[in-house]
């Protein structure tokens, strides 16, 4: 039979077509990443750069912002040299001074003596500008904001010129800092979709981050790291919003981009776990239904047998009572044992038999010397055994089964022409019972299929012989039997290990 020959290729081939699936999806998976990944590189790099776009007009807002302060700064300088000049006109105003005076609409002034008693204002609230605590208020403010220009108005007396920003400029300045605010928000929640930091220039504080956990950044060892992350995956963007310093935009592919990677090796490792539990329980299930075969086929075997059995021991009887050489009949009484001994046997199988303690180097001799008769005389058996006799839990019957199978491969593949070798080997760990033939040999690939059911290199065979074996040993008596050695046309060596008794 040539069924496991068939059975390794259909796994060789089911094998290779997994793995081409495996190879075709991880592929495609790949290909679907890359291209993921290079439309989410052209939104981030779109993003990125409306995010230096906005910035440099925050910079150049900021750049205005400037400006508009030098300029109102100039014109309450412009202002108090109006003021002075009034002051030290004794009488003979200039119109340009005049003129100074009367185009400032816009910026807000207090002038003041030395003492900072309030002597002049200009461009305050209307409705609110005689009453003292809101020009003292007023004044308070103003003096927080900037520093006061000072002249001389007169020989050794000085007068103060306070000022603030304008409404124009207080505007402005809103419209900045709403600016500011709205682009960290852009950075923090970006269109792109990608996990990103803003940092300020020493790149050790955050200054608003999106789709990362704050977790992973709050301390300044995990920020150093998750940067060092980010940099790997994309140049860090570059910010100067004009204040003299630059920050820096940190971000990453996206969550969904990275799911999808790894996707594809966790749908595998799914897969597999569920074919490695199907696999065990269609094979749980095939070894029960096995061992419904077996079962049913040993006990209708025995009972096949019970009825000619019955039949050949009263032909016996008979053959003896009239006068039948005794030698002849002593032999046929001897295999009509054996033959019970075999239905034995095959009721057993099923059912968990009693093991006892028994003599081994005993029942190796008794098995020997009962296959001497009944195989060629040209088949010599050597029986290798200890001294002192050596005990293991056995079912007798079921073990010479064993050794009667082994020796009886071992003369077929010997062509029925050289020697078996039994030997019993004491070990820390219990008894081996080595047989070792002078046949053909097995090769090493087939050291575990020789016990599988059905196979065998027999033309006439059923291929049911050494896994009767496996069963007895392992199932039974708790043992182990397999191939230790083999070499073509030299022989072969079986090994059994037993428990100690």
């Amino acid at each position: 039979m040539n069924i496991y020959a068939k059975k390794q290729r259909w796994k060789l081939t089911l094998a290779a077509f997994a793995l081409l699936i495996v190879i075709a999806s991880l592929w495609y998976t790949n290909d679907l990443v890359k291209r993921i990944a290079k439309e989410e590189r052209q939104k981030a790099k779109l993003w990125a750069e409306a995010v230096e776009k906005k910035a440099k007009l925050v910079k150049i807002t900021n750049e205005l912002f400037e400006k508009i302060k030098v300029e109102e700064r100039k014109k309450a300088e412009l202002f108090a040299q109006a003021t002075k000049q009034i002051s030290t006109s004794n009488g003979s105003i200039d119109n340009f001074a005049l003129i100074v005076l009367q185009e400032n609409t816009s910026v807000p002034v207090i002038l003041t003596n030395e003492s900072d008693a309030i002597l002049q204002w200009r461009n305050l609230d209307t409705a609110k500008e005689k009453n003292k605590t809101y020009l003292q208020e007023q004044l308070a403010i103003m003096k927080q904001l900037y520093a006061p220009i000072t002249f001389e108005y007169y020989k050794g007396r000085y007068q103060k010129l306070y000022h603030k920003d304008s409404k124009v400029f207080t505007n402005i300045k809103l419209l900045y800092d709403s600016l500011i605010k709205s682009f960290i928000t852009d950075v923090a929640v970006n269109s792109a979709g990608v996990p990103v930091i803003f940092t300020n220039a020493a790149k050790d504080s955050v200054i608003d981050l999106g789709k990362i956990d704050i977790k992973e950044v709050d301390t300044k060892q995990k920020l150093f790291i998750k940067l060092q992350e980010l940099s790997t995956q994309n140049t860090p963007i570059e910010v100067d919003l004009g204040e003299g310093t630059t920050n820096y935009i940190f971000y990453a592919q996206s969550n969904l981009l990275t799911q999808l990677k790894y996707y594809p090796y966790v749908q595998f490792g799914v897969i597999g776990l569920f074919l490695l539990i199907a696999y065990i329980l269609f094979s749980t299930a095939r070894k029960a239904e096995q061992d419904q075969v077996w079962v049913g086929m040993s006990k209708e075997t025995a009972h096949q047998l019970g009825t000619p059995l019955s039949s050949l021991m009263a032909w016996n009887e008979h053959l003896r009572s009239v006068g039948v050489d005794e030698t002849i009949v002593t032999e046929m009484q001897h295999d009509v044992k054996r033959l019970q001994m075999i239905t034995e046997r095959f009721s057993k199988i099923g059912s968990q038999p009693t093991l006892v303690n028994e003599n081994v180097n005993e029942v190796l001799i008794n098995a020997i010397n009962y296959l001497k008769n009944r195989t060629s005389r040209n088949v010599e058996y050597k029986l290798n055994l200890p001294s002192d006799h050596l005990q293991a839990y056995l079912c007798t019957p079921l073990f010479e089964w064993v050794i009667e199978n082994i020796c009886k491969n071992a003369v077929d593949a010997m062509d029925g022409k050289g020697s078996i070798s039994l030997s019993l080997i004491d070990v820390p760990e219990g008894l081996f019972v080595d047989i070792t033939d002078t046949g053909k040999g097995i090769s090493k690939s087939k050291f575990k299929t020789v016990f599988e059911p059905g196979f065998t290199t027999k033309k006439r065979g059923w291929g049911l012989g050494l896994s009767l074996c496996k069963r007895i040993i392992e199932n039974y008596h708790e043992g182990k039997i397999f191939v230790v050695s083999s070499e073509a046309n030299k022989g072969t060596t079986f090994r059994i290990a037993l428990k100690r008794g």
